[in-house]
């Protein structure tokens, strides 16, 4: 299928300018559409299909108040919008509750479907548009762009993850860190390592849109890693904007959400330092349900034995994934080299493993060799949404 003629369109968010590309035509193709149960091809405009974002937790509704309803009914398509496009929640009424201590309650209640509808709609992303946003995904705030839950219940984990095989061998995920700080780690990053190693951006980068869109265009799965406070904070300092155990939930809400504005595209939220901000449960409550209500995943790097990243994600309903091995504590060709080795007896005990690292030359150089030579033994390399646990309420 060709793609003809793109468009540049520009929009606001946050006080920044960003560009998007939207395809304005696409060639003649057949695509199976079902009408009143009698299945028909036929060749299909291009169709611009969007949804009203669900409501979503603000700063100020994180706090414990009262019992709010916040109904995120998909509205019925207009009559010139086209045939509208079934998602995985379609023919159903949505209903979220937000109980008094914080929790939210998820109601599904069958409603009719009127009209034509396209049957099989898309949930991962199509490759050739991989460096682009999917706008149902997006909620347009003050602070930017921000991922959400589309209206038929399709999340980003899902859409921006990079496909694997789903045969249930010895897998693998490396997530390589720090993309945007280093202009030539970033881009012998992009550059060298094969498309299966995850790469995480760091919200304190520079160019994060330029490189996020290459990385995407290469075929990376993306998370994006958001500052939190370490013990030994401020002398240790993860960057502007770091979350803090005792600020206040609007304020670490804030601060996420200007990281989250940073770029689109990923598929969860991993900690960079954090030791102190993740054990203390007061200050990781509402953050863990605001990237839980986002459909977004957390990656723990695993650098803290206190984490409680894992308990929030169960109780709250979430994907959570936790790394296995640090790849470069030393940063040494066979210190990396050996950590690897370790990774990998760690998957074949377990049948997965995560290993993480940074964008060093070392680390970058290392991995390239390693993860072929392990792909010979018969290991599969997959993007780190793929070894998550989903934790389904």
């Amino acid at each position: 299928m060709d793609l003809h003629g793109p468009l540049g369109l520009e929009r606001k968010g946050g006080g920044r300018r960003k560009r998007y590309l939207r395809l304005s035509t696409l060639s003649s193709g057949f695509a199976a559409i079902v009408l009143a149960g009698l299945s028909v091809w036929t060749t299909l405009s291009p169709l611009h299909l969007r949804h009203d974002p669900p409501v979503s937790l603000t700063a100020a509704q994180a706090e414990p108040g009262p019992i709010a309803e916040a109904p995120t009914d998909a509205p019925p398509a207009s009559e010139n919008a086209g045939i509208r496009t079934s998602g995985p929640q379609d023919g159903a009424n949505v209903r979220h509750t937000k109980t008094s201590d914080g929790n939210v309650v998820t109601t599904f209640s069958p409603t009719g479907r009127k009209g034509p509808i396209i049957i099989g709609a898309n949930t991962t992303q199509d490759p050739r548009l991989a460096g682009q946003p999917n706008e149902d995904l997006i909620e347009q705030t003050a602070e930017g762009d921000l991922p959400i839950i589309s209206s038929s219940g399709l999340r980003p984990f899902d859409f921006y993850a990079r496909p694997w095989s789903g045969a249930r061998g010895t897998r693998i995920a490396i997530v390589i860190g720090g993309i945007g700080l280093s202009q030539t780690g970033s881009q012998k990053a992009i550059r060298d390592l094969p498309e299966d190693i995850t790469l995480a951006f760091a919200a304190t980068g520079n160019s994060l849109q330029r490189w996020m869109q290459d990385a995407r265009r290469k075929g990376h799965e993306i998370v994006l890693q958001v500052p939190m406070e370490p013990f030994d904070y401020p002398s240790n300092d993860p960057g502007r904007g770091t979350l803090l155990a005792e600020e206040r939930a609007a304020g670490n809400l804030a601060n996420l959400h200007k990281a989250m504005a940073e770029i689109t595209n990923y598929t969860g939220i991993m900690n960079y330092m954090g030791a102190r901000f993740l054990a203390d449960d007061k200050a990781m409550d509402p953050v863990m349900r605001d990237i839980g209500n986002r459909g977004l995943m957390f990656l723990d790097d695993g650098s803290t034995a206190r984490s409680l990243s894992g308990d929030f994600a169960k109780a709250i309903g979430f994907p959570h994934a936790y790394a296995d091995v640090v790849i470069d504590g030393q940063v040494d060709r066979p210190a990396i080299l050996a950590k690897l080795d370790e990774l990998e007896r760690i998957a074949r005990r377990n049948g997965q493993a995560i290993g993480v690292g940074a964008a060093f030359d070392e680390t970058i150089a290392a991995v390239a060799e390693w993860r072929n030579e392990a792909v010979a033994r018969g290991i599969e390399f997959v993007g780190v949404s793929a070894l998550a646990n989903e934790n389904r309420p």
